[in-house]
C-alpha cells in the first residue's frame, strides 16, 4: 500500500513532467472510476492538468475548470507515467493520453484504490479524503498531537493507521515509526507514557522524511516501482533486530501484518 513517503514522491514527479499537459484521450478500461456529477471520459478530454496535491495518501490531480482528479490506490493500486506505445497492462484501469505520445495511468490488480473525478467544490463528497488529520509532514505541536489521541483508546499502532490522528501513515511506516520509538505496536493508547507518546510524535515526521530521501533515490522515473527495501523492521521477519540483533517477530492480525522486535519494543499481546 503505497504511504505517505511514496506517494509524496509520486506527486513530486508528476508535478514537474504532468503540470501543463493536456489530456488529448481518456480511456476508462475497468470500472473503477466514480464521476461526480461528470462523466470523466467526455468531459476531461482536452483539459489541462494544472496541479499536483498530496493529502495523505490521496493524490489530487487539478485539470482545468475547476475538475479534480482524486486518487487513493489503497492496497494495490499505483501510477505509471510512460511512453504511450509501452504495453498496456491488465491492470490498467484508466489512462490519459498526452502530448509528447506519453501516457499517465492508473493501474490496480484488485480494483481496490479510490478513483474519483469531481469538480473541486465536491471534493468533500470524496469518502475519507476530509476526515483526515494533519499530514505526518505537516508542522503540528506535540499538543494537537496528544489532544487529537484523547479520542482513541485502542492498540495504537492501529490509531496511527486509521488517519484521523495523523494522515499517510499505514502498515509499514507505522511498524517504522513504532520501531524508532520503541514502543509496542499492541500498546492501547490509554497505557503510553508521556514520553513514549512523545517519541512516537518525533519518530513520525522524522522516519518520513527519511523514507522519502530513500524513495527519491530508488524510485526516480519509475514511480510505479515499489521499493522497500531500505526499511529496518517492515516484513522482516526472522531477520536480526538492526538495534539488538534479535530475530524480528511478524505477527498477522486484522489482514495485516506487524513486524516488531520483542527486545526492542516489550509488551505483552493480550495485557497491555
Amino acid at each position: 500500500m503505497p504511504e505517505a513517503p511514496e506517494m509524496q514522491v509520486v506527486a513530486e514527479f508528476l508535478q514537474s513532467r504532468l503540470t501543463g499537459e493536456i489530456a488529448r484521450t481518456v480511456e476508462v478500461l475497468k470500472p473503477i472510476v466514480r464521476s461526480l456529477p461528470h462523466e470523466m471520459v467526455e468531459d476531461a478530454v482536452g483539459r489541462r492538468f494544472e496541479s499536483v496535491e498530496r493529502r495523505g495518501k490521496f493524490l489530487l490531480l487539478g485539470m482545468s475548470g475547476g475538475r479534480q482528479v482524486v486518487i487513493n490506490p489503497k492496497l494495490t493500486g499505483g501510477l505509471q507515467y510512460c511512453p504511450a506505445k509501452q504495453r498496456v497492462q491488465k491492470r490498467t484501469c484508466v489512462r490519459f493520453g498526452l502530448d509528447g505520445n506519453m501516457d499517465l495511468r492508473y493501474t490496480d490488480d484488485r480494483q481496490m484504490g479510490q478513483f474519483y473525478y469531481v469538480p473541486a467544490e465536491d471534493l468533500g463528497r470524496v469518502p475519507g479524503l476530509m476526515e483526515q488529520g494533519p499530514d505526518v509532514l505537516d508542522d503540528f505541536s506535540f499538543r494537537e498531537f496528544q489532544e487529537r489521541l484523547r479520542a482513541f483508546h485502542g492498540e495504537i499502532k492501529g490509531v496511527l493507521t486509521r488517519g484521523r490522528v495523523v494522515s499517510g501513515i499505514g502498515n509499514a511506516y507505522a511498524d517504522e515509526i513504532l520501531f524508532e520509538a520503541r514502543v509496542y505496536p499492541f500498546k492501547r493508547r490509554k497505557a503510553l507514557s508521556s514520553d513514549e507518546l512523545r517519541r512516537i510524535y518525533d519518530c513520525s515526521r522524522r522516519v518520513a522524511l527519511d523514507s522519502i530521501e530513500a524513495l527519491r533515490e530508488r524510485m526516480g522515473d519509475r514511480i510505479d516501482h515499489k521499493a522497500r527495501d531500505f526499511l529496518k523492521i517492515h516484513s522482516r521477519k526472522g531477520q536480526p533486530c538492526p538495534r539488538c540483533g534479535r530475530p524480528i517477530t511478524e505477527l498477522r492480525a486484522n489482514q495485516r501484518i506487524t513486524s516488531y522486535c520483542r527486545a526492542c519494543q516489550p509488551g505483552m499481546l493480550l495485557k497491555n
